[in-house]
């Protein structure tokens, strides 16, 4: 109950409520009492080893929160991750000072540490650069992505608001355009708008362009997930909900402590990158553009994991026989995945010559 908004002032009335007023123990200092719990267990949980933990993705933020005893704001650094079966899971959760490169150094050299020693794929994180520049360091091979949501909102900010709603359609139809010809030819058309009369927010967009189009180099079902920071950003929507009917916690270690066991209580809920159920279980090696489909796919090794082509797409029964005398359809014994892909070197049951040299004996229908 706690942890869903109801101040330790307001236990007794509210489980008196539900379990009569006959119910012992329920005071504030013994919830409170209670609570300590969960800073032994935030301290264990942070120190989980994450050996053999490999993470495509991950998405970094910062999040401000009021303390009740103390002037400043207290920052807490999130890292959550995507494994390669799709599933986000949350890496950790520290106390940082204004998202310095200090703190999120500190927090990468950590999980690294615990045995997160493969560079992920993918960072999305907003503008801030004390990430970016610690990423450099710890993950040299991480590549980029802003958040076009905060993005967004710094370029609005420097346009009048009378603007605003025609000037986010445009910023909108950036990040959402079918292809990355179609997302430039967009922000071209934003820059020739605005650039004479708005220099400050064209400057804002333009600035770190390549960056924000990384997603564009990942599998399309992917792209939703990639160019905003919102898988952390809509997690933190519900603790905000908690911070705001408590008025701040008492300490930074209290908020701390809360944040983070909000946050693995919502990491249950956490839904799938879209695709999930298509790709491969075992870990993802590299990512590429598949041959036989043109999209970007998951690989592993030199074996093409794209999607099967459907029943209705099979090659249709050969005109001419194979070298061996085959002049019937590839029976279900040809172990390939996907139909005419150069890298699946499938062989055939009669004669072992490589579906390679078969195939140009089948149409492709």
């Amino acid at each position: 109950m706690c942890s869903k908004g109801i101040s330790t002032g307001d236990f007794s009335e509210a489980l008196a409520a539900l379990l009569g007023t006959e119910a012992p123990g329920l005071s504030a200092s013994t919830v409170t009492r209670l609570k300590s719990v969960w800073e032994e267990e935030y301290r264990d949980w942070s120190k989980r080893s994450l050996e053999g933990k490999q993470y495509v993705y991950v998405w970094a933020d910062g999040v401000h929160f009021n303390i009740r005893l103390e002037e400043d704001r207290q920052c807490i650094l999130v890292l959550m991750g995507a494994t390669a079966d799709g599933k986000k899971e949350l890496i950790a959760v520290a106390d940082g000072y204004r998202e310095s490169e200090q703190s999120w150094k500190a927090l990468l050299l950590d999980v690294k540490a615990r045995g997160l020693k493969v560079d992920p794929k993918l960072a999305t994180g907003d503008g801030a650069l004390g990430f970016w520049k610690a990423l450099r360091k710890v993950y040299p091979k991480t590549r980029e992505q802003r958040c076009w949501v905060h993005k967004t909102a710094n370029v609005l900010d420097n346009l009048p608001k009378r603007l605003q709603p025609e000037a986010k359609q445009k910023l909108h139809d950036i990040w959402t355009a079918d292809t990355r010809e179609h997302a430039h030819e967009a922000f071209d058309l934003f820059v020739a708008t605005y650039k004479a009369k708005y220099p400050k927010a064209v400057e804002c967009l333009v600035k770190g362009r390549d960056v924000l189009l990384t997603f564009y180099d990942f599998p399309a079902e992917h792209w939703i997930h990639l160019r905003t920071t919102n898988p952390i950003e809509s997690t933190f929507a519900t603790v905000r909900l908690r911070t705001k009917r408590t008025k701040g916690s008492g300490t930074r270690t209290a908020c701390l402590t809360m944040v983070s066991k909000l946050m693995q209580s919502a990491a249950k809920r956490w839904r799938s990158l879209n695709g999930a159920d298509r790709r491969t279980t075992g870990p993802a090696l590299g990512l590429s553009r598949s041959p036989c489909r043109g999209t970007a796919s998951f690989r592993r090794g030199a074996t093409c994991l794209a999607t099967p082509r459907p029943p209705d797409r099979q090659p249709a029964v050969p005109s001419a026989s194979s070298s061996c005398g085959m002049i019937s359809k590839p029976s279900a014994s040809w172990p390939r995945k996907s139909a005419g892909c150069t890298n699946n070197v499938a062989r055939c049951p009669a004669c072992s010559e490589s579906q390679i040299r078969h195939k140009g004996l089948y149409s492709t229908g």
